[in-house]
């Protein structure tokens, strides 16, 4: 009977099973650098499209930053949160730079790379339904239509919910899968999530 060997990797607990792990190419700095341009990026076409309707449809600068929310929402829930939602089971060994951004992520959590039904089912249900309104809230704030009332409590009520269960379901096991250490506690899995609450 041939031993296993099990490899090594820096995630929560320490006994969690990653056989397929490899550690990432890129570097903490490189990965947030990755992360924090494409945002900077989304940011800055949503300013420019917002400013054209500044006159009008998206008046006034908070109406101006509803309208960035809620485009960068569509792209973080769509995209990164989809990426999830699909290559879920692979993660751990992903070298795409969004598996790399999720291997990054998952030292708060390590619920992502073991497919936790409920992160899975939650980041889907994110991805595939919250993704695609957040969108089309955006679009009909900057298309003056009055569904975007409705889009907008409807999405904030599901991301609230979603946010509130995503915190409670591992803190009331004493947060398992969390990295002790403050960066990633306070600030990957508190601050990343805390603008949903």
């Amino acid at each position: 009977m041939a031993a296993t060997t099990r490899v090594s990797h820096p995630y929560y607990p320490v006994d969690l099973i990653l056989d397929h792990y490899v550690p990432n190419t890129y570097t903490m700095k490189d990965t947030l650098t990755l992360l924090f341009s494409t945002f900077g990026a989304i940011t800055v076409g949503s300013v420019l499209l917002s400013y054209q309707r500044r006159d009008s449809t998206i008046k006034g600068l908070g109406n101006q930053l509803t309208f960035l929310w809620f485009v960068m929402c569509g792209f973080i829930h769509f995209f990164l949160e989809g990426y999830f939602g699909i290559y879920h089971q692979t993660l751990a060994g992903d070298q795409f730079p969004l598996g790399q951004v999720w291997k990054e992520y998952s030292l708060s959590d390590s619920r992502y790379l073991s497919s936790d039904s409920f992160v899975l089912i939650m980041e889907r249900i994110t991805a595939f339904a919250w993704g695609p309104l957040a969108f089309y809230t955006a679009y009909a704030m900057y298309s003056r239509q009055p569904t975007r009332y409705v889009a907008q409590l409807i999405l904030s009520l599901g991301q609230l919910y979603g946010c509130t269960l995503y915190y409670l379901t591992t803190m009331v096991e004493g947060s398992p899968h969390c990295d002790p250490h403050p960066y990633y506690y306070y600030f990957y899995f508190g601050f990343f999530n805390i603008f949903w609450m």
